[in-house]
């Protein structure tokens, strides 16, 4: 497939939308309205007492609060490992000296050009939240083994929460 034409038609902020159109030596063609967005860092925090660190916090489009691996968006020119590091330290006061990426996934690669990244950080040491203006997070630990049942309960519904909860477990396993 070769995009033969894109327009933006809306940008703010957080994203861009796109009008495209691209198509196949046969002339095959699809044509979609796509949210491109930067790519995202998310952060599994995991101590030695095989805790996972998660924040809570009021999602409009989902309606609801939700339990949720920390995460955020790439700044221009930043690395997926240095916004895990800056989104970790902004959004729960904590620093890590151990990192590993565990996965990368597109969350919705139907109409969404969005790519995230979910990092291990271990060896943690506490500090302050550095919230922005528009957050309101929560913070709290809990033993991975408590992470699956809420995922099994249905009490966390967060896609990268649950790939990154798999991911580990499936880590630990081998």
């Amino acid at each position: 497939m070769k995009i033969i034409s894109s327009k933006e038609v809306f940008k703010n902020k957080l994203f861009t939308i796109t009008d495209e159109v691209a198509t196949d030596p046969d002339g095959f063609e699809i044509h979609r309205n796509t949210v491109r967005h930067p790519g995202s860092a998310v952060m599994l925090a995991f101590d030695d007492r095989k805790r996972i660190l998660l924040v809570k916090q009021f999602r409009l489009p989902a309606g609801q609060e939700l339990w949720e691996l920390p995460a955020g968006r790439l700044d221009p020119g930043e690395s997926s490992l240095e916004a895990a590091r800056r989104e970790l330290r902004e959004e729960t006061g904590y620093t890590a000296a151990s990192w590993k990426k565990l996965v990368t996934f597109w969350p919705s690669p139907g109409y969404v050009g969005e790519k995230m990244d979910i990092y291990l950080a271990k060896e943690l040491t506490a500090g302050k939240q550095e919230l922005m203006d528009d957050e309101r997070i929560q913070i709290q630990w809990f033993d991975w083994l408590e992470v699956g049942a809420m995922i099994r309960r249905g009490d966390i519904l967060d896609g990268k929460t649950i790939i990154g909860y798999y991911t580990l477990r499936d880590q630990m396993s081998s």
